[in-house]
């Protein structure tokens, strides 16, 4: 156990001098030569510097660390790029638009977009907290990386960004940002019963899920809000489309091999056996698609996405194949890349591409 540092030890390590010293030895600064001061005066700022430098440095590590497990923007990014574009460019379909969405409002759709992903993540340290510390010490927060004061504060400066952008761009879709803050909330504290829900995984994974519409309609109606006021006829089904998606993201993030579950994690593989879990994510997959095919109707694209999708639906299939008979440790290996190849192809298919190949056409 180490001593406590009293007061006079802590002034010895500081001056660099025993207690012993007559103080007039050491602090009289007429016995220093002017350029000794100079000197000392110098290593001084140094040394601040220097400090505050190592704490900046410190501070950003910490967050840079954060978002690389907890939020990889790498990985986001491109995802919800993909996501509020082909928002923008299905609405423009739908109502007839001939013009790329603007640059403004491409800018609010996927910052706003990607802020409600993040507070989703935000929204699951908090109510996770036990668990994690519990059964998952290795995560940030329960280590010590961050605090949950920390993320809070990060909480409230993304919903001022948002609002100061929706402000900037559209006061009246502030009323879109509050309905998706409410049922956040609502999600975050598990809607008040936490453990029925708990005990019923299902109704768990799609109440949470139905935050995707409310995404949906705050990305969507940056483009047709501003231009008619009223929603185009036949966006429900890009809605529904995203609804689906989610659950393809959802359960393919969480299916592993026997070896790979941990204690206190509740994987769908854990769940509902390996089967199961395999035949639930086809299930999404083949749901995702035929809703796709609709939507892609609306929009004149149809065959395309039937070629494409059933090229990528039979590669999950066999994917699946592979995890069900392989008694590799890595077998599931294929499945997450596949929904996040999956969930891009399809945001590219339903907008990007078709509103690129129209105005190419026309112009």
């Amino acid at each position: 156990m180490m001593p406590l540092a009293t007061s006079v030890s802590v002034r010895e390590a500081a001056d660099g001098h025993s207690a012993d010293t007559p103080r007039s030895l050491v602090s009289n600064s007429r016995l220093r030569s002017p350029k000794k001061l100079s000197a000392d005066r110098s290593k001084s700022y140094v040394g601040r510097a220097c400090n505050s430098l190592n704490s900046s440095n410190s501070f950003f590590s910490r967050w840079y660390i954060y978002q690389r497990e907890r939020f990889p923007l790498l990985a986001h990014g491109p995802l919800v790029l993909a996501f509020s574009l082909s928002a923008l460019c299905f609405s423009t379909l739908l109502r007839g638009g001939q013009n790329w969405p603007a640059w403004p409002t491409i800018t609010v759709a996927f910052l706003n977009s990607l802020f409600f992903f993040l507070q989703l993540r935000l929204a699951d340290e908090f109510k996770d907290f036990e668990e994690d510390s519990k059964f998952r010490p290795y995560r940030p927060v329960p280590r010590g990386l961050v605090t949950l004061r920390e993320l809070g504060v990060l909480w409230a400066v993304v919903i001022a960004l948002q609002i100061v952008l929706t402000v900037w761009f559209h006061l009246q879709l502030l009323w879109f940002l509050a309905i998706t803050w409410i049922y956040l909330l609502l999600m975050s504290k598990e809607f008040f019963c936490r453990t029925w829900l708990k005990a019923h995984p299902f109704t768990y994974m799609w109440t949470h899920m139905l935050i995707m519409p409310l995404i949906d309609l705050n990305a969507t109606a940056c483009d047709w809000f501003p231009a008619q006021g009223s929603a185009p006829r036949g966006l429900t089904w890009f809605v529904i489309v995203s609804f689906f998606n989610g659950f393809n993201l959802e359960i393919g993030r969480k299916i592993r091999v026997p070896e790979q579950e941990e204690t206190g994690v509740e994987t769908y593989s854990f769940l509902w056996g390996k089967r199961g879990a395999i035949r639930a994510w086809w299930m999404t997959l083949l749901l995702t698609t035929v809703s796709g095919c609709v939507a892609a109707r609306l929009i004149g694209f149809e065959i395309p996405f039937l070629i494409l999708f059933g090229i990528l639906f039979l590669t999950a299939m066999m994917a699946g194949i592979y995890y069900l008979r392989s008694s590799s440790k890595n077998a599931a290996r294929f499945v997450q890349p596949l929904s996040a190849i999956f969930t891009l192809a399809l945001y590219l298919m339903l907008g990007v591409i078709p509103l690129f190949i129209r105005l190419i056409w026309t112009h």
